[in-house]
This record gives C-alpha cells, sequence and structure tokens, in this order.
C-alpha cells in the first residue's frame, strides 16, 4: 500500500511541476500519466472522471487528481494524489511571483510569458480533442460506425444553448443528464 500512495504522490507531483497553465492544461498531463503511463485506468474511466470533475467545485487538475487517487487506493489515495498535485505549484508559484515582480519589465519575461500561453492552448485544446473523441465515439477507433449519434445530437444542442442563447451551464448540464437517464437505457 505504502508503495502505491508513494507511486501516487510522485505522479501528481512530477504533473504539478509540469502542469503550466493551470487545470485544463494539467489534465492532458493527467490523462498521460494515468492511462497512458501508469495504466491506472482506461480513457473512457478518465473522461467519466473529467466529467464528474467539471461537475464538483474547486481547481479541475487538484479534482481530477483526488478522483484518480480515491479510485487508486481510497482516501489515503486521494490524500496523496491530492498533496501531490497541489505542492510543486505552491512552491513554484511563490518563486515565480517574487521573480515576476522583480523582472516584470524585462522584455525576455514578457517573451517567455507569451510562448508560455501558445503552449497552454495546445495542451488544452488536446485534452478537448481527446475528451470529444471518447464522448461522442463508441470504440476508441474512429469510424461513422462507431458514433454515438444521441452524444453527437446532445452535443450540438448543448454548444447552441451555451453559445447562442448564453444558457446557465449548470442548466444545460441538468438537462443532458436528465435526458442521458431517459434516452441511454434504451440505446
Amino acid at each position: 500500500m505504502w508503495k502505491l500512495l508513494l507511486d501516487i504522490v510522485f505522479t501528481f507531483m512530477q504533473i504539478g511541476v509540469l502542469s503550466f497553465g493551470g487545470g485544463y492544461a494539467a489534465v492532458s498531463l493527467v490523462e498521460k500519466q494515468v492511462v497512458d503511463v501508469k495504466g491506472w485506468m482506461t480513457y473512457a474511466e478518465f473522461a467519466d472522471i473529467v466529467t464528474i470533475d467539471e461537475l464538483t467545485p474547486g481547481p479541475v487538475a487538484v479534482n481530477a487528481a483526488t478522483f484518480v487517487g480515491t479510485k487508486m487506493a481510497g482516501l489515503p489515495g486521494a490524500i496523496a494524489a491530492t498533496i501531490g498535485a497541489i505542492l510543486p505549484s505552491c512552491i513554484i508559484a511563490l518563486i515565480l511571483v517574487k521573480l515576476y515582480y522583480k523582472y516584470r519589465d524585462m522584455s525576455i519575461m514578457n517573451g517567455a510569458l507569451k510562448g508560455l500561453k501558445s503552449m497552454v492552448v495546445a495542451l488544452i485544446a488536446a485534452t478537448t480533442i481527446s475528451i470529444l473523441i471518447n464522448a461522442l465515439f463508441t470504440t476508441e477507433a474512429i469510424s461513422f460506425s462507431s458514433l454515438d449519434i444521441a452524444a453527437v445530437v446532445l452535443f450540438a444542442v448543448s454548444l447552441i444553448l451555451l453559445r447562442k442563447f448564453k444558457m446557465n451551464p449548470l442548466i444545460v448540464m441538468a438537462i443532458c443528464g436528465i435526458i442521458g437517464l431517459i434516452v441511454y437505457p434504451f440505446i
């Protein structure tokens, strides 16, 4: 058990050290470590965790770490993953704030920040594409035959409600959850 807890702490510390850009950017790193490197869960399980993560208050990456830790080792795993995820960020943030206020007027600092912004957008896009594929297709193979038509319709309607009609995301989530409860048992 201790070996697993240490593995969880160090895995999430690595993610915490490398997760520039905050929660959504870190989700891509969590996915890579948890699904590809460690094999602790499947892409489908990870997509479910991200979905649940979106419904709970708090930082996305920390919630994801907590959920993964819980799956792997219960409450001790949740605590280990959460500590691992936030400790490096706290230390790095304190150092960066100090450096930023000291050197914020230097052009090299502004250039580095602009470069990091682009990388953060790429991390968020990669995570979004991965979750979208997992949500819209019934298998990992992307083909028309594996397309989940109900999920595509829910996605399109949700997007329209959120973007065009500026509907409250909580209401859209509730509507989609209710529709899912009604529709998916019969598919």
